[in-house]
Formats: structure tokens, C-alpha cells, sequence
């Protein structure tokens, strides 16, 4: 005979009159069990083979094995002296689906539910679905989605398992129709309305979604309600209560909150409590809050943190120190006393470095400025962090210091970075038409192989460039941070291919550099340079670059004739009259003009040079890489030195400076200024070391390097065909001359004058940064509306020189717009959309540019 007892989930007491008699069990036997193993029903069953039991032990195992969670039924009898466990197991989940969810994210609600028990092959328990569900519609209220509905569905499979669906109707968010503060006396509502980050309905709202009510945003705007009011003395201000009202369709929301603003407190005295460590009269230096002045409580937190921080410098990093207003109803004032709790001194037993996958630990190391083993300094700690994020390859750089166990003075200096891209690297191969066969590889890479050193290559070649060029620079060539670096190059550029007048260089040379660090925010440089240039001119080279008037050489005689339209019997006798001179003889000076001569008419078209260039570069920008704060300045003079070929100076002056206009908005206002010019036996600057503008880095709105002087086109003496023998063929070529001035016929080109560069560079530009919308992380990315101006200007222009200016406000060239840089593993990836406000006749526009990487 058999006989069971069935226990209920909820421990219901058994008939015990059925089961008085104990017996003793001689085996246990388990049926039912398909997933689970017998050893954990074992190991949680109480009761074990000799034991003696009763109806308390077999509801207590009936319990027990409930409490696993893993079975929906259980059976407990005695057949003989064996006791029977028939279990039946609770389904297992074998795929869960979640539909209609929007703004909350799949992959978050999954992980959610997993770490509630529920995922895919987990046991599933009904209770904690539908408790998911209720906390999963808290969750969209909380967002302002009042109508929000959370449904499950379980589908029953073979093998004793279902599947979960989780449908989502997010409905919409409600929006904010109207806050009403009640109470305030001191302040408007619309001043106090500014405070809040929740606002009604604007024609903005669809973009930033400030009508949209959320329980946490609503929280944060009461706390900078309380502390707007903190902060101007009034020190009884309490929020009474906060009602949030909802439309009968649930889709518009009505916030009310009422205050009590109190009196107004004046600062009667400011004291000092516990253990300074430095002088009092140190400390004293550091307080904001001052006798006679309104109480602030943003100024005393303030203060706390200011000596915080300055303990800290001392070691003391564990240091404590609290501000307590201590108020006087009659009189309404306020005393302050600052207790200060030092602690123990603290030594640095450990600096770490996480999140450096390819930079190397010694060159994060060496700009540590809080060294180990030494007492720990907080402004060391996070001077170190900074001069880390200044070398422009992380995203980001995080430092934490925690207490060593078993110890309490001493701790671990842990800065965790997140490496972003910090070079460039490109390649072409192709084919243009008029350019040839372009073949081009360039790197250009500021952390080389994780070691800090920069180093950049290039190999390109075209029918318009030929570059060969290496550099190298190991920014600690000494452990105290004195830097040595150097380049070699050879390179081939037609520069009529680039928005330049026509004329070729080659050119070859090198540099050897050398860094000094003055202060932690400042360096002087030095480089030592040597170039060889080849100037290559063209019947077409222009004016300011070979004398002009000149014959014409290479023309088709017939052409000539053709063009010229003349009667070659007419030529003919004009030859015998004098007006036309044959191209064989020698032409007369009196006829020619030379008072135009070009530079290398006067200079040559080969030149060695050596050059030496100083430099100071002052920084104490945030990043290396899209700083956000902080401002810096590079001044340099190279100078061509005496003895050379050519002899002349330039100076060049960039600066830029960030200002927070708000927690979203930031102002970069940039400048750069050159000027150069010849000196000695060099009356003028080489036109080859002219400034030029226009383009990215420049003024926007612009074409590259078209900014600025023009170039006088070429003209030719005039020639034509002006005799033939007896079968047509030309026997003689002519110069024509005028019949009235006698003097010879000229001829343009008839090509636009092309950019030349001046020796006056002038630019400077405003942007206001803004975060991109919709963009998560926008560490690698900024956006930015801007204005542009800027010109190239020259002291020497020409007579015949076109859009040429000395410097002068009213031929600044002005463009407005907006752009965005993206750091990009090829290097910074950048567009502008602008247009322009003011421009100089000849200006060269241009609406959208795009640049990615660098040039070499």
C-alpha cells in the first residue's frame, strides 16, 4: 500500500492524526525530475536515510524543496520505508520577445528581467513577470508616459517550456501645460521659472524636450530652487508640497509647488573649528563667506571644498571640512563655523594606470607630477590627470585614489583612460584626367606604436606633386622634458594646381628641433634648418615672378597670321616701312619695357638657405584634442640667416581662448597674425614664403589659399607670319609695332589672375561650441556656429596688382556658418556649411567644405 501527502505552496499543516506514527526512513526516492538533478534536491531536502520523521519534518521538506524555486508542485508519500518525492518542475524559459519599446532599450529591459531570474533557460516564475511588468509601467510614468501599458503573454511548449512575450504600448509622452510656484514674494515667476530645467511647451521643445515631465528632472529643479534661494540668504526657505496633476486624456501635466521663502540672513561672524594644520591666517584667505554679507550657501560649500582642496596639497587628502550656519531668529543673522577635520597625512603607495590598450605605462608615467612613495598632494593628482589629457590620445582621463587596506595613510592613485585616435593615415591610387596616375601613402602618427614619439611619412606622387618626407620627434629626448626631433624631404609641386600663380618647385632640405619645457605650461623652441630650392617659370609665369613683357616663343607662325587677321602683303610692306621687325634681329632697348622686372630677374631661381626659428608656446587647454577650456598662445621668428642666398624673416603669432557661457554652451575665440619681409641685400619677401588664406584654419566660406593679392597676368610681345615664298610657306616672322608710339604691340595671356600671397596675415574668428543633438557620446566630436574674418594683405603691391591691400579693417573678409570636427581612426574628418557676409571683388566663395585628415 501507498500512501502521499500533497503540500501546498503555501505550507498548509498537514492532518496529522493520518501521519502520527513516525517511521524511519531507508531510502528516498525522486520521480519527476527532468532539468533539475537529483543531488540538488538532495542538497536541499532536510531529511536524510535513517532519519526518524513525522508530519513536522515532511512539511518542513516540502518547504524546503519549495524554496529552490525550480518546482511548481510537489509530492511527498512512504511506501514501506522508503519516502517518495514526485515533483513536478516549474517550465523553463526558452525565448523571450519584447515588442512595441521605444524608449527604454531592449537590450536594458532584458537585462533587467535577467537579473531578476527571467532569461532564456532560467527556470520562469509567473509572479516575478507580472511584477516586472508593474515596475516596467513605474518606470514609463516616472518618464511622463502616463498611458503606458506593460502586457505578458506565456505560450506553453513541448519538453515542459514556454515562451515570454512582453508587449509595450509606450503611449506618449505628456507634456507641460503650466507651473505655477506659489508663495514666492522675493522673485517673479519668471525669473524663478528660468531655474528649471522642465518648462512649458516652446517652439524649442520638439528639439530638447523640456516639456517633458520627468519625476527625476522635476526633483533637480526643486533642489536648484532650494538652493537659488539658499544662496541669497534665505536660510528658512522650505518647499511646503509639490501636487502634479494630470489631464483627463493623460497628455498634458500641471505642476504646482509651494514655497516658503522666510527672512533674509545676514553673516554676523565666520570662525574656525578643529585642526587647520596650516596657518590661520592662511586658511582665513581662502573664506568667501565674510562678516556683514548676505549668507550664501553655494559660498560656504565653496569655502569648504577651498580648504579641502588646500589640506589636501599638504597630504591630507582624507581631510573633512564642514560649514555650519548656526542661525539667530531675532536679529537675523547667521554665524559660520568651518570644522575642520585633517586626519592622518597620506602617502601615495601606488599609481595604476587602466584603460591604456596601446599607450605604454611609461609614457603615461612620466607626466605623473604626484610621484609614489611621497605624501599625496591633490593638486599634483590632478595636474598629472590634466597634462594627461592634453596629449591629445585619450577621449577621456578619470582618476580615483582609494584607501589601502589595513592602513590609514596611505593610498592608490588609479587614473583610468579611454585611448581615441591620434594620427592620420591615407592612401590613393587612381586615375585623373589631366592628373595622370595619382599614387599617394601618408601616416602621421603622434603616438607612435604607444611610445609617445610622433612620426609621420609621406609618399606621393602625380602629375602635379612628388613628395618624399620624414619626421620624427621624441617629445622626452631627456627624462626632464626636453624634446629633439627632425625631418628630411624632397619634394616636386606644380603650384598652379593648388589656387596658386603658375610656377614650379623642387626642393629639398632638412631640420633638427629642439624643445625646453619653461614651467608646466610652457616651452621655448628652437630649430636649426637647411633647404635647397630650384624655381622652374613657364612662358606663363606670371609678372611678380619673371619680367614681362617678353617674346613669345614655341607658336605656330600660321596661327599667328590667322589670329592676327593681316594680309601678309600688307605685312610685307610694312616690314619695308619699318612697322614690323623681323624676330631674327636683335630688338632695340628703346622699345622694350623693362621696368617690370619679376623676382627672379632680380634674385635668380636657385637658393641655399639656412634658417633658424625660436619659439614660445604657452597652454593650459583641457584636451590635446577638441579642448573645451583653458586657453594658448605660440609666438615664433624664423629667420633666414646672412651668408645664405636669400635673407629674410618672418613672424607668426596663433592664440586661442575657451570661455563656458553655459553648462552646454562654450565661446573659442581664435586668432592668427603673421608678418614677414626681406631684410639685407633682399628688398622684398620671396613670393614662394608669402602668408595665404582662405579654407579650413583660415577663414571659412573661402576657397583654400585665394585670399589676398592676385597676380599680374603675363603679356607677350605680339608676333606674326609677315612673308612667304612662292608656294605659301612662312619665310619670316615679325614683332608687330605701333604706328603711332613706335613702340612694340603687346599681348595678355588672357588667364585670371591667380592668388599670390602677401607678407601681412590677419585672421581671427568667434564660435560658439554646442552639443550635437541626438549624439550619445560626443567626446570625439564637436559642432560649433561661427564668424570668420580675416585677410591677406601686402605693404609692396604692385601697380598692376589685383584685389592687393595694405592692411586695413574695411577689406576684411567676413563668413558665417556652422561646422563639425569628428576624430575619426583616419584622422579629424571636418565640414563647414557658411556663407559669406563680406567680401573683396576677386574673393573666391565657396558654401560647403570638407576635409579629412591632415595635409603634409
Amino acid at each position: 500500500m501507498k500512501n502521499f501527502l500533497k503540500a501546498a505552496s503555501l505550507g498548509l499543516a498537514l492532518p496529522i492524526a493520518a501521519y502520527a506514527q513516525s517511521f524511519e526512513v531507508n531510502d528516498i526516492r525522486v520521480e519527476g525530475l527532468q532539468r533539475v538533478s537529483a543531488g540538488t534536491v538532495f542538497a536541499a531536502l532536510p531529511v536524510r536515510v535513517g532519519d526518524q520523521i513525522e508530519s513536522v519534518e515532511i512539511q518542513s521538506a516540502t518547504r524546503a524543496l519549495f524554496r529552490t524555486g525550480y518546482f511548481q508542485d510537489i509530492q511527498i508519500g512512504r511506501e514501506n520505508g522508503v519516502l517518495v518525492i514526485t515533483v513536478r518542475e516549474r517550465p523553463a524559459i526558452s525565448k523571450i520577445e519584447i515588442t512595441g519599446n521605444k524608449a527604454i532599450k531592449t537590450e536594458d529591459l532584458l537585462k533587467g528581467m535577467n537579473d531578476n531570474g527571467l532569461a532564456e533557460g532560467q527556470i520562469f516564475k509567473r509572479a516575478t513577470l507580472e511584477g516586472l511588468a508593474q515596475e516596467l509601467e513605474r518606470q514609463y510614468v516616472a518618464q511622463g508616459r502616463y498611458g503606458a501599458s506593460v502586457t505578458t503573454e506565456v505560450k506553453e511548449l513541448p519538453r515542459n517550456q514556454v515562451e515570454l512575450k512582453v508587449i509595450v504600448d509606450e503611449g506618449s509622452v505628456a507634456a507641460i501645460k503650466h507651473i505655477n510656484i506659489v508663495g514666492n514674494r522675493a522673485f517673479s515667476d519668471d525669473e524663478l521659472a528660468e531655474i528649471f530645467e522642465l518648462q512649458t511647451t516652446g517652439w524649442l521643445s520638439w528639439l530638447n524636450s523640456d516639456d517633458k515631465y520627468s519625476r527625476e528632472k522635476l526633483t533637480g529643479d526643486l533642489e536648484r530652487l532650494e538652493s537659488y534661494y539658499l544662496d541669497r540668504g534665505y536660510l528658512e526657505f522650505k518647499i511646503d508640497s509639490t501636487q502634479v496633476s494630470l489631464s483627463p486624456d493623460k497628455q498634458s501635466v500641471f505642476i504646482t509647488v509651494n514655497i516658503s521663502e522666510g527672512d533674509v540672513y545676514k553673516v554676523s561672524e565666520v570662525e574656525l573649528a578643529g585642526d587647520p594644520v596650516v596657518s590661520e591666517e592662511e586658511i582665513r584667505r581662502l573664506l568667501l563667506v565674510r562678516k556683514g554679507q548676505t549668507f550664501s550657501q553655494v559660498l560656504m560649500t565653496t569655502t569648504s571644498d577651498y580648504i579641502t582642496k588646500r589640506l589636501g596639497n599638504e597630504g591630507y587628502t582624507f581631510a573633512e571640512v564642514n560649514g555650519m550656519p548656526e542661525a539667530n531668529e531675532e536679529d537675523k543673522t547667521v554665524k559660520v563655523t568651518f570644522f575642520i577635520d585633517p586626519g592622518k597625512r597620506a602617502y601615495v603607495r601606488r599609481i595604476n594606470f587602466r584603460g591604456n590598450t596601446r599607450t605604454s605605462d611609461d609614457v603615461l608615467r612620466r607626466e605623473m607630477r604626484q610621484m609614489e612613495a611621497s605624501s599625496a598632494s591633490s593638486a599634483r593628482i590632478e595636474q598629472s590627470k590634466v597634462r594627461l589629457e592634453r596629449l591629445g590620445f585619450f577621449k577621456e582621463v578619470q582618476v580615483e585614489t582609494t584607501e589601502v587596506p589595513g592602513t590609514s595613510d596611505q593610498i592608490d592613485v588609479e587614473y583610468t583612460v579611454e585611448e581615441q585616435p591620434s594620427g592620420t593615415i591615407g592612401g590613393t591610387v587612381g586615375y585623373a584626367q589631366g592628373s595622370g596616375l595619382v599614387l599617394g601613402a601618408n601616416v602621421q602618427e603622434n603616438n607612435w606604436m604607444g611610445t609617445g614619439k610622433s612620426v609621420g611619412f609621406a609618399i606621393n606622387t602625380s602629375t602635379y606633386q612628388s613628395v618624399l618626407n620624414f619626421s620624427y620627434t621624441d617629445p622626452y629626448f631627456t627624462p626632464d622634458g626636453v624634446s629633439r626631433g627632425f625631418n628630411i624631404f624632397y619634394q616636386e609641386r606644380d603650384y598652379s594646381e593648388i589656387n596658386l600663380s603658375s610656377y614650379n618647385t623642387t626642393t629639398y632640405g632638412a631640420g633638427l628641433s629642439f624643445g625646453y619645457p619653461v614651467s608646466e605650461i610652457s616651452r621655448i623652441g628652437l630649430n636649426i634648418g637647411f633647404n635647397h630650392l630650384e624655381l622652374s617659370t613657364s612662358s606663363n609665369s606670371v609678372q611678380e615672378i619673371i619680367d614681362s613683357p617678353r617674346p613669345i616663343s614655341g607658336i605656330d607662325s600660321d596661327i599667328l597670321a590667322s589670329d592676327q587677321g593681316v594680309v601678309l602683303e600688307e605685312l610685307e610692306q610694312a616690314v619695308a616701312d619699318g612697322v614690323a621687325l623681323d624676330l631674327s634681329m636683335p630688338l632695340d632697348d628703346s622699345l622694350l619695357n623693362t621696368d617690370l622686372d619679376g623676382f627672379v630677374d632680380l634674385y635668380g631661381d636657385e637658393f641655399d638657405t639656412w634658417s633658424v626659428t625660436g619659439s614660445y608656446a604657452r597652454s593650459t587647454l583641457n584636451r590635446g584634442i577638441l579642448a573645451t577650456r583653458g586657453a594658448s598662445q605660440r609666438a615664433s621668428v624664423e629667420v633666414a640667416l646672412p651668408g645664405g642666398d636669400l635673407e629674410y624673416y618672418k613672424f607668426i603669432y596663433t592664440g586661442q581662448y575657451f570661455r563656458p557661457l553655459t553648462k552646454s554652451l562654450t565661446l573659442r575665440l581664435r586668432t592668427r597674425l603673421g608678418y614677414a619681409d626681406g631684410y639685407g641685400d633682399l628688398e622684398q619677401l620671396p613670393f614662394f614664403e608669402n602668408f595665404y588664406g582662405g579654407g579650413f584654419g583660415s577663414v571659412r566660406g573661402f576657397e583654400r589659399n585665394t585670399l589676398g593679392p592676385r597676380s599680374t597676368p603675363a603679356e607677350f610681345y605680339s608676333t606674326t607670319a609677315c612673308a612667304v615664298d612662292a608656294e605659301g610657306n612662312v619665310t619670316k616672322n615679325c614683332y608687330l609695332l605701333d604706328q603711332n608710339t613706335g613702340e612694340l604691340v603687346t599681348t595678355s595671356t588672357g588667364r585670371n589672375p591667380q592668388p599670390f600671397g602677401g607678407n601681412i596675415l590677419v585672421e581671427g574668428s568667434a564660435e560658439v561650441i554646442f552639443p550635437i543633438p541626438f549624439v550619445k557620446d560626443q567626446r570625439s566630436m564637436q559642432s560649433a556656429f561661427f564668424i570668420d574674418a580675416g585677410n591677406v594683405f601686402s605693404n609692396s603691391c604692385g601697380v598692376t596688382q589685383l584685389n592687393c591691400y595694405d592692411i586695413a579693417v574695411e577689406n576684411l573678409n567676413v563668413s558665417a556658418g556652422v561646422g563639425l570636427t569628428w576624430i575619426t581612426g583616419f584622422g579629424p574628418l571636418t565640414f563647414s556649411l557658411s556663407k559669406a557676409l563680406e567680401q573683396n571683388e576677386d574673393d573666391d566663395v565657396e558654401v560647403f567644405q570638407f576635409s579629412l585628415g591632415n595635409s603634409f
